[in-house]
């Protein structure tokens, strides 16, 4: 089954200055190495209940690639998907299948740290009609290589972890079934001061949620969001220790990350 949010990917443009951008504005960044097949590399942020920032870099921004983050990041720095995390990826594939999606894998991935360990993971890529699907991972070697844990979880900032994320989706009834069968839940109304949003939808995924939004059809800002960077992550909600401002978009390098005071839950016997 999926339990939970993995990490958000934020591709950028200068994978050292954004790490030293985000450093500044409080958060621990640590170098994460060069991606399988060498044309990105990346720096993590990690959270204490596991989750995590992938700041993703193109070796060379200015070409044109065949990589699936390309044309979105093509459009600007940000985010540009997410992944949920899952116990049994074959087993989810398969039960996702018979739910009716399209399922792209399991395929294998990998990296290597700047120390030269080397580690592996599988993915799938999700399908179900024009809604916007995230991509579900599993780790091969043990996961605390590839998400850094203890003093790399600690943030200036005061952040324990992911709260939630906000969806936009270009239909609320189509998106929430889809998502119901990804995440084992029928979720609940929900409201949102996202500005030109139209309906919403809660899902709880253990301690985290995932909101899905419809804009109205005249929110050409957030409509373009869909178009330009499907199933993205239009808000990022962090658990922090007191209440703090929103991060400017270009401090986040175009991604919008908003501060809920309250702690986060961790994943009981996960780590």
């Amino acid at each position: 089954m999926v339990t939970a949010i993995d990490h958000i990917v934020i591709a950028v443009r200068d994978l050292a200055q954004v790490s030293a951008d985000y450093e500044r504005t409080g958060f621990t960044v640590t170098p994460g190495g060069e991606h399988t097949g060498g044309a990105t590399h990346n720096a993590l942020v990690s959270f204490a209940d596991g989750t995590y920032f992938e700041l993703i870099a193109f070796r060379e921004p200015d070409r044109e690639q065949d990589h699936k983050w390309w044309a979105k990041f093509r459009n600007g720095e940000g985010t540009v998907d997410y992944a949920l995390l899952a116990d049994d990826l074959n087993a989810e594939a398969a039960r996702l299948r018979e739910a009716g999606m399209t399922i792209d894998g399991p395929v294998d991935g990998g990296r290597r740290r700047p120390d030269g360990e080397r580690l592996a993971w599988r993915n799938a890529s999700l399908e179900h009609g024009d809604v916007p699907l995230p991509f579900v991972i599993e780790d091969v070697t043990p996961r605390d290589l590839r998400v850094p844990p203890g003093a790399a979880t600690e943030h200036a900032l005061g952040v324990s972890g992911v709260a939630g994320l906000v969806i936009l989706v270009p239909d609320l009834d189509r998106a929430a079934n889809a998502y119901s069968a990804l995440l084992g839940s029928s979720g609940e109304a929900a409201s949102s001061d996202i500005p030109g949003a139209r309906r919403a939808l809660r899902i709880p995924l253990g301690a985290q949620w995932i909101d899905l939004v419809e804009p109205e059809a005249g929110a050409a800002e957030l409509q373009r969001q869909i178009w330009d960077r499907g199933a993205a992550p239009y808000e990022i909600v962090l658990a922090s220790d007191t209440a703090r401002p929103s991060l400017p978009l270009d401090a986040a390098h175009g991604a919008r990350i908003r501060f809920e005071s309250g702690g986060a839950g961790g994943r009981s016997g996960e780590e």
